[in-house]
């Protein structure tokens, strides 16, 4: 009876979101290669079930929990629209964004490669490859620049299917950016290393460790300065990624959505 009765309070969840609020995902619920969007879903920022996220509710949620500039917030939302299958449809559910080389890639920081199974949950052995490189307690784009070009030559070497679409490779900038940038601090350009662990790990956020909303708004050209800076200090050196700098400048351009 305790067991149904928390399965269902998990379930109900959704009529309540905010800072406070937290429940882990229930039977009937969805989740993403994402752990910032599954974290706005635990909290009920974005829906709780994870299912059918309408353009509203993607602005909303990341405005209000990560002060995310609207118009990025819609950007970021019609790429995630590329990832449902059913045609002419006008939300997306978290699970559409683990349709793989879509958004959804080889050489995540925390997820395995399709190839060797469910690219949708955690895995602790990825990420605690990816957090090797973060080496003092404060993350610095260099560090989080180097866990991503470890993570792409890891996966590069291990996975016989390995692939790296243009797509792929602008979100993995993206995405690296953005944990340091938008959960963090964007004027200094740094996170604390066990806020973005507690994240990763727990799909929570580390409020209890000092965490806030952001004060600044994080607008489009923010998340280019610093895709920029992950463009400048790995290009070179990414194996299996689009070369030539028509196709460098069209991945800096694109959005990241947060599939850490």
């Amino acid at each position: 009876m305790k067991t149904l009765f928390l399965l269902t309070f998990a379930a109900f969840t959704p009529v309540f979101a905010g800072f406070g609020t937290w429940a882990p995902p229930g039977p009937y619920d969805v989740r993403a290669p994402c752990p910032m969007l599954n974290t706005l879903a635990n909290h009920g920022f974005l829906p709780h079930d994870g299912q059918d996220i309408t353009r509203e509710q993607t602005e909303d949620a990341l405005f209000d929990a990560l002060h995310i500039d609207k118009m990025l917030g819609s950007s970021l939302f019609d790429f995630a629209m590329t990832t449902n299958p059913i045609a002419n449809s006008t939300t997306f559910s978290l699970n559409d964004l683990g349709n793989h080389n879509v958004l959804e890639h080889d050489g995540s920081l925390s997820r395995s490669d399709a190839y060797f199974g469910n690219a949708l949950t955690f895995n602790q052995t990825v990420f605690d490859e990816t957090k090797s490189y973060w080496t003092d307690e404060i993350i610095t784009i260099e560090m989080a620049s180097n866990a991503r070009l470890a993570r792409i030559k890891t996966s590069n070497a291990t996975n016989p299917t390995y692939s790296m679409s243009e797509l792929g490779y602008g979100f993995t900038k993206g995405e690296s950016a953005a944990y340091v940038v938008i959960f963090g601090d964007k004027i200094s350009a740094t996170v604390p290393r066990a806020w973005v662990e507690w994240l990763f790990e727990h799909e929570q956020l580390p409020q209890h460790l000092g965490w806030k909303r952001p004060t600044e708004l994080f607008r489009d050209g923010d998340l280019d300065k610093y895709m920029d800076a992950m463009q400048n200090t790995t290009v070179s050196d990414t194996p299996g990624c689009p070369a030539g700098k028509q196709q460098q400048r069209k991945a800096r351009r694109t959005p990241s959505h947060f599939g850490w």
